[in-house]
């Protein structure tokens, strides 16, 4: 697997659109942008902030299950898609949560509780989502490597988050926006096909945030624990307060995005969730 800036060279009449990202934008939905540091990032742009002392007595954290902002929710009509992208963010940071505090359930006490908001959404071109599926399994079967994904038709997930304490204060911040690339994002034939897998890079980030204390340098080599690992395969998560968000597909997941299949196929245990 080659760099992604050197996908961008092979590719030079596409670039834009195989490495272009969602723009990084304030949603209007935190309690406060004010600390939020400079944009930082390659592949995914952030602005971030973290109180490290003030989380640091932190035992319980609960999540508002996410919602999507109006502007980001009338780009995909369907519920079930919306939700989709909604259970991957919260799983995916209820479960590396789980390395460090107790999980509690929504509306229980906890020492911090979480909201995130989808603050925009790229609709994948599912067309072109199938056309690159083809693509690349067909090449793969004839030459010794698959020709990546085409880099038309792409999608991308915009997210901001908060952590506050009991007392309402905010104790760490993040807006976000990550866009698919050619090389890295296997296509999937739907709308959100790109925003399901870049909801679960959202959780991994933020929760990145929360469980050092303080913004993350450079990409994080460290193994999955064992109970993360098991929860990715589709086994029972450490907290209960984790299976609102249902269970992750694990290796039949794996299985369907590699041949374009949408993420419904393996992803059932879905949630109603709350627009705005």
């Amino acid at each position: 697997m080659f760099p992604l800036r050197f996908a961008c060279l092979a590719l030079p009449l596409a670039a834009i659109t195989a490495c272009a990202s969602v723009p990084l934008k304030e949603g209007g939905t935190l309690t406060s942008y004010g600390n939020l540091g400079a944009v930082n990032g390659k592949l995914a742009k952030s602005r971030t902030y973290v109180d490290g002392q003030g989380l640091a007595a932190v035992k319980t954290v609960s999540i508002v299950p996410t919602s999507f902002a109006f502007s980001a929710a009338s780009r995909i009509k369907s519920d079930t898609d919306r939700a989709l992208v909604s259970n991957a963010l919260d799983r995916a940071l209820c479960v590396a949560l789980s390395d460090k505090y107790q999980m509690v359930s929504a509306g229980q006490p906890a020492d911090l509780t979480i909201r995130s908001v989808v603050t925009e959404v790229v609709p994948t071109n599912k067309a072109m989502a199938g056309v690159s599926t083809a693509v690349t399994l067909g090449s793969g079967a004839v030459l010794p490597v698959s020709v990546p994904r085409l880099p038309i038709g792409l999608g991308g997930l915009a997210v901001e988050a908060e952590a506050l304490d009991r007392s309402g204060v905010q104790r760490a911040a993040m807006v976000w926006a990550r866009g698919a690339n050619s090389i890295q994002n296997s296509p999937r034939v739907s709308e959100v096909g790109d925003a399901y897998s870049l909801a679960s890079k959202f959780g991994s980030d933020f929760s990145r945030v929360l469980i050092a204390r303080k913004e993350p340098k450079g990409l994080d080599l460290s193994l999955p624990s064992g109970q993360r690992m098991k929860s990715w395969l589709g086994g029972k998560p450490k907290y209960a307060a984790c299976d609102a968000f249902g269970r992750a597909p694990g290796l039949a997941g794996v299985v369907a995005s590699k041949v374009g299949a949408p993420p419904e196929w393996t992803d059932r245990q879905l949630k109603s969730i709350a627009t705005h």
